[in-house]
C-alpha cells in the first residue's frame, strides 16, 4: 500500500496520480487540525492523537504502508504548511524513546516496519540552498522515521511529473 501526502490540488494530482483508488491520499480538505504539541499521542492515549479527526492515526496508517510519497511546495528548504502540519499529526508512528543510531539520537520505532520514502519539491524560485537543505531534512526525516529515501525530486511544476 502506498500512501501520498500533498498539498497539490485535486485535479493536479489526479492528472499525475497512477493510483486507481488503491493509495492512501492525504491532504487537507478543510478538516485538519493543527498539531497541538501536547504530546499526548505518545503519553495519554499511546499511538492515537488526542485530536478527534480522520488524520488521529496518521502513525498507524504509516505503519501498514510500503511506500510514502510526499508532494510538497518547497518552502525555503522545507515541506508547506500543510504537509508539515500532516507530518506533525504523524508523530505517534515513533515512540517517545530514544536509541542512539550512527552516534546520533533518533526516536524507537513503535512499529517494528519500514518503508520507502519518496519525495518530490515543486517550486518556481528554489535556490540551490533550499534543494541542499531539503535533501538534509528529508534525509533526516528517514532517520527518525526508520525509513529508506528512494529518492528526493525537485520541479518547477508538479505537473512536468512523470506519473506518481
Amino acid at each position: 500500500m502506498r500512501m501520498i501526502i500533498h498539498d497539490l490540488d485535486g485535479t493536479v494530482l489526479n492528472k499525475i496520480s497512477k493510483s486507481a483508488g488503491e493509495d492512501i491520499v492525504i491532504t487537507d480538505d478543510g478538516s485538519l487540525h493543527p498539531c497541538i504539541g501536547c504530546f499526548g499521542c505518545w503519553i495519554k492515549t499511546p499511538a492515537v492523537c488526542v485530536i478527534r479527526d480522520k488524520y488521529q492515526n496518521m502513525g498507524e496508517l504509516i505503519s501498514k504502508c510500503e511506500e510514502v510519497i510526499i508532494i510538497s511546495k518547497c518552502c525555503y528548504g522545507g515541506y508547506s504548511p500543510v504537509v508539515k502540519n500532516v507530518l506533525d499529526r504523524s508523530i505517534s508512528y515513533i515512540h517517545p524513546y530514544f536509541r542512539i543510531v550512527n552516534k546520533e539520537m533518533h526516536h524507537k520505532q513503535r512499529y517494528q516496519r519500514s518503508f520507502q520514502l519518496r519525495v518530490i519539491f515543486y517550486g518556481e524560485d528554489m535556490t540551490d540552498n533550499e534543494k541542499k537543505t531539503a535533501k538534509y531534512l528529508v534525509r533526516a526525516n528517514s532517520l527518525n522515521l526508520s525509513c529508506q529515501v528512494k529518492e528526493v525530486l525537485f520541479c518547477k511544476n508538479p505537473l512536468e511529473l512523470e506519473v506518481v
